[in-house]
């Protein structure tokens, strides 16, 4: 077995415990800020602020460091229709045909329907993949461990880094999402695991009036 390499922990920085507490209200202002939003404008965004809040997710803690994310970045027009096409097909499926009726109530209140025009407005859609398994430069599986897991949390982070450039963005689940790989040309061992819309919000852009629940009903403190 290989012995583990370490090194001294990098560029930690501490704080007093009145930086602390400004910082930690000061974040947790600023991402409250945040919402998820389906009216966007096709303003475009430079490629790179993308590329920098994808290297934020890209530091996400992993099971085994084995980093089992695959994001996949699209701005082509067309392909962009594609993905619209297949969404609203699984969409208006589930909408009239597999979504449960307590489900539906549920969604009411957001007001979502099967049409999707945002996939074509906004931007920049970015495929988020997890990997079941890697493969090895001689095609042999390689297991990862807790994929969802890392993906997920890797995808938290995108978000907020994405909130913190200054855009605004949706997650978009229509199920199944198979038809992602079909048209990204992704292989098997990928899961979709999101498709997150990213731009900046319309001029008048609207949201559901829904509030968040507070501290007591999230957390215990024992």
């Amino acid at each position: 077995m290989t012995r583990p390499k370490f090194i001294p922990l990098p560029d930690h920085r501490a704080y007093s415990e009145e930086e602390m507490r400004s910082r930690a209200a000061d974040f947790r202002k600023d991402v409250g800020r945040r919402r998820s939003v389906r009216d966007f404008s096709p303003r475009p965004v430079a490629r790179e602020v993308i590329e920098d809040c994808l290297l934020a997710a890209g530091s996400a803690p992993s099971g085994a460091n084995m980093q089992p994310w695959r994001f996949v970045v699209i701005s082509d027009a067309k392909t962009r229709r594609r993905i619209r096409e297949g969404a609203e097909e699984e969409e208006r499926e589930f909408y009239r045909q597999r979504a449960p009726r307590e489900w539906l109530r549920a969604l009411e209140p957001l007001g979502t329907d099967e049409n999707k025009p945002f996939l074509e407005i906004a931007p920049y859609l970015i495929a988020i993949f997890a990997e079941s398994y890697g493969v090895g430069p001689d095609g042999e599986k390689i297991k990862h461990y807790y994929a969802q897991e890392s993906v997920g949390i890797a995808c938290g982070i995108l978000i907020t880094a994405l909130h913190n450039a200054g855009l605004a963005c949706l997650t978009h689940t229509p199920s199944p999402m198979k038809f992602l790989n079909r048209i990204l040309e992704r292989p098997e061992n990928e899961r979709p695991f999101l498709l997150l819309v990213v731009g900046h919000p319309a001029e008048d852009a609207r949201v559901p009036d829904i509030g968040r629940k507070p501290l007591d009903e999230i957390s215990i403190f024992r």
